[in-house]
């Protein structure tokens, strides 16, 4: 099983359907991914807690799919307490297949070999960032945004809690701003659903909805109902 290419070609927002489950992911037919949204991401870390194994075969009925990996440090919502080795184990074990890999910005310096190994087979990567607890502070936005494209990521991905509609107006803000490298951005909590439309309309070129009944997020929407509704959207730019 080869990987599927995933282009970023056009500013088009793009949804990225995220399982939330093994089961989801065991559940879940080719042709149905792929009408719900662009590109799947995997959770390792998800798998390996749910099952304490990630064999390829767990995905090769995806064969058709672009594919993102992911394993999630706990600091940031992932389901295992497992350090740096461990998790770059993980992603190594599903290179073959993938599109696109996610790696923290906080764990870019101890995942070093692994971000040179991705440069040498091409392999595209996210620098994520997230905050389960509020928004930061636009400056610490702007520096891990600053890390993740001298590292050489290929989107800047972040997600954190908004607590009032001016957190929603700040990210989107964030999100209109010129970085450098391309961004996605999306809130959690109770205003989520309507962050994940409004940063999709300012130009986050990666959206994340669940596949299907496990959200990854709080306030994540169903990504078959968020890609029907972003494409409705009309691009909005300053």
């Amino acid at each position: 099983m080869a990987h599927v290419n995933f282009l970023l070609e056009t500013p088009q927002p793009r949804v990225v359907g995220s399982f939330g489950s093994s089961l989801d992911l065991r559940e879940a037919s080719a042709s149905s991914v792929r009408e719900c949204c662009d590109i799947a991401e995997i959770r390792l870390d998800l798998l390996s807690a749910e099952d304490g194994e990630t064999n390829p075969s767990r995905w090769a009925h995806l064969s058709e799919i672009p594919l993102l990996f992911t394993a999630r440090r706990i600091e940031e919502g992932g389901a295992l307490a497992i350090g740096p080795e461990a998790r770059m184990r993980l992603l190594r074990s599903a290179l073959d297949q993938a599109a696109w890999i996610d790696i923290e910005v906080a764990s870019i310096r101890e995942m070093g070999g692994l971000l040179k190994e991705l440069a040498e087979r091409e392999i595209p990567w996210i620098a994520s960032y997230h905050d389960f607890n509020k928004l930061p502070a636009t400056a610490a936005l702007e520096d891990a945004a600053r890390q993740a494209k001298d590292a050489g990521a290929a989107v800047f991905k972040a997600a954190a809690k908004l607590a009032s509609p001016a957190d929603l107006a700040r990210l989107a803000d964030f999100q209109l701003a010129d970085h450098g490298i391309p961004v996605a951005t999306m809130g959690m909590g109770p205003l989520a659903p309507v962050s994940r439309l409004l940063c999709a309309q300012s130009g986050s070129v990666l959206n994340y909805g669940y596949l299907g009944t496990t959200a990854t997020a709080p306030g994540q929407w169903d990504s078959a109902l968020l890609k029907t509704a972003i494409s409705r959207l009309v691009p909005f730019h300053l």
